[in-house]
């Protein structure tokens, strides 16, 4: 078998082509441009992030309800078709820091309530250019206050993605520091926990990653004059002591594969539970949609049903991308 047929044999071929796309250098205007003063507006009506009533991920469905609202703060709530648990998760989307809000945030909380398996509040946190740091924090943890009302914490995961991995490990150190409860387990989904990009892969996968390129720019956007390195805008570098079982994901070509196994190294150091989970040939984001994304649904689930000590559907892993 000659090395091109060879190449990533054991993935399907849905992941093979997109890690053969080439990716699209961004050009990002400078932090003073006053056009970022839209970046975080709502989407228009009728307009490209548009929330949906209904969505699937796989064969996880899932049906929008109406808003919640989190002691005066926003969140899409998505519930599971099947009905009877108590447990909730929490879940803060991706997007940068400055982009993934407003309507979007519906779709969120369909993707989050599938890969966890679980009736999910997915915070519209704010963000830069018009709410850098604490904004998002703050509507973080005013959110977790809100599902405290009515959830032990034993019955909560909170969950983040990339940018919302941020912003739930911020939040939940101040949580920590506020005194209340910590929740059942978290899902650090590739999450963006080290802005001043200080990892090894920023350097050997800068060109690799078919996704993503580097965020300074932004980052110090959001950090809005805080070194890149405070613990409070980059969580990698807080006290993680003390925080709930967590689960890190990541992949061989994610830009972020440093942050999640440095994150993954700090926890076990302070004597937290948690799991890593590399998965190969796996860029930021994922696939988009294949027999290996279903894989990273089946590991969160299964950490999830063993600390919440419930059965959220667990399917048998697919036979495919291992």
């Amino acid at each position: 078998m000659d090395r091109e047929a060879a190449w990533m044999s054991h993935l399907s071929e849905h992941a093979r082509k997109r890690l053969r796309q080439v990716h699209t250098p961004w050009v990002l205007p400078e932090i003073h441009d006053t056009g970022l003063a839209g970046a975080d507006r709502r989407p228009r009506r009728g307009g490209r992030g548009r929330g949906r009533h209904g969505c699937r991920r796989g064969r996880h469905l899932c049906a929008l309800s109406a808003d919640r609202r989190g002691g005066g703060l926003r969140c899409r709530s998505s519930r599971k078709s099947r009905r009877g648990v108590r447990s909730r998760a929490i879940g803060f989307h991706g997007g940068a820091l400055i982009c993934g809000g407003g309507k979007l945030v519906g779709f969120s909380a369909c993707i989050e309530a599938g890969a966890v398996g679980l009736p999910t509040w997915s915070v519209d946190y704010r963000m830069p250019p018009r709410h850098p740091y604490p904004a998002a924090v703050e509507d973080g943890l005013t959110a977790y206050r809100a599902l405290l009302q009515s959830r032990e914490p034993g019955e909560i995961v909170v969950s983040g993605s990339s940018a919302g991995g941020n912003v739930a490990t911020a939040t939940m150190l101040r949580a920590k520091e506020a005194g209340l409860p910590m929740p059942a387990a978290m899902v650090l989904l590739t999450p963006e926990v080290d802005l001043t990009e200080s990892g090894d892969s920023f350097t050997t996968l800068a060109d690799k990653d078919p996704t993503l390129r580097s965020l300074r720019l932004v980052n110090e956007l959001y950090a809005a004059g805080l070194p890149l390195n405070d613990p409070r805008v980059s969580p990698l570098f807080g006290d993680l002591a003390g925080l709930p079982a967590v689960i890190v994901q990541s992949g061989t070509r994610d830009l972020f594969l440093s942050n999640a196994g440095r994150l993954h190294r700090r926890l076990l150091d302070v004597g937290v539970v948690a799991e890593l989970h590399i998965f190969e040939g796996r860029p930021h984001g994922g696939f988009g949609g294949t027999p290996e994304d279903e894989e990273v649904v089946i590991a969160v689930r299964r950490f999830i049903a063993r600390h919440l000590g419930s059965d959220i559907g667990v399917e048998r892993a697919p036979a495919t991308g291992q």
